[in-house]
């Protein structure tokens, strides 16, 4: 599947890296800017940049064209994503350029790297109760249905995660999460307006290995196959369509 494919699913498709790293990175006035601007001569449309009240840093293009770049600088990691972006190179050649960059810019080796990161994310913009939209398309037909069949019973706090290991030294994880984003103090208005959307993330996280080097950018490739290839065979159909057929079936209800 493309981008466009997945974006006809969704209201906002996102492809997102991010690299964790186990120390601080720098938070030097010429650092952080010698990194950004080397980012903006490479995409000259990505003009804003701020910094946020707990000193994190972002670059990003204009987002009311509702397909744009960022790239963040935080405490001790670094992300660089695409919304809705055209085809996955178009996210891969930026990603890989932060990748190239940080070695030499930020001092990132691949000592200091604790984890890196490809995340496929989508958000589907939903009226009314998400957590009851999630509990219909994914847990109806589990054991968790028994409990949401007891009288009287509604679900207020249905975001569920999980995490599995995909290689056997369990360095290569996948994580899948659902985030609803109704208030669980608020369980009695079953048609409140919630101006957020129900989101789900999809991401492949590779530890490195205890023996031997590790290349980021090997990685990130190996990552980004996984990724895509899981996305299309067991994300969409398992997790993607059902909510989109109960979100349909809210609308019509």
């Amino acid at each position: 599947m493309t981008p466009n494919s997945y974006s006809s699913l969704c209201d906002e498709f996102y492809v997102d890296m991010c690299i964790n790293t186990e120390l601080d990175l720098p938070t030097q006035r010429d650092t952080v800017l010698a990194f950004f601007e080397r980012i903006q001569r490479q995409y000259p449309t990505m003009g804003g940049f701020y910094r946020r009240d707990n000193n994190e840093y972002c670059l990003e293009e204009d987002r009311s064209l509702g397909q744009y770049r960022w790239v963040t600088l935080e405490l001790d990691r670094v992300g660089s994503g695409v919304v809705n972006p055209a085809d996955f190179e178009m996210a891969y050649e930026q990603d890989r350029l932060v990748l190239e960059l940080v070695p030499y810019m930020l001092s990132i080796s691949h000592l200091d790297i604790d984890s890196l990161d490809v995340t496929l994310a989508m958000d589907f913009d939903c009226r009314g109760s998400h957590d009851e939209v999630i509990a219909d398309a994914l847990f109806a037909l589990t054991p968790f249905g028994a409990i949401l069949d007891v009288p009287g019973s509604r679900p207020i706090g249905f975001s569920p995660a999980v995490v599995i290991a995909l290689s056997d030294d369990c360095h290569t994880q996948a994580r899948i999460s659902i985030e609803s984003k109704t208030s669980v103090y608020e369980p009695r208005k079953r048609d409140q307006a919630v101006d957020e959307a129900i989101s789900l993330s999809f991401t492949i996280r590779q530890y490195p290995p205890t023996m031997g080097g590790f290349n980021p950018l090997e990685s990130f490739e190996h990552q980004c196959r996984l990724a895509e290839e899981l996305m299309a065979e067991r994300i969409v159909p398992n997790f993607v369509q059902p909510l989109i057929e109960t979100i349909a079936q809210k609308r019509l209800s």
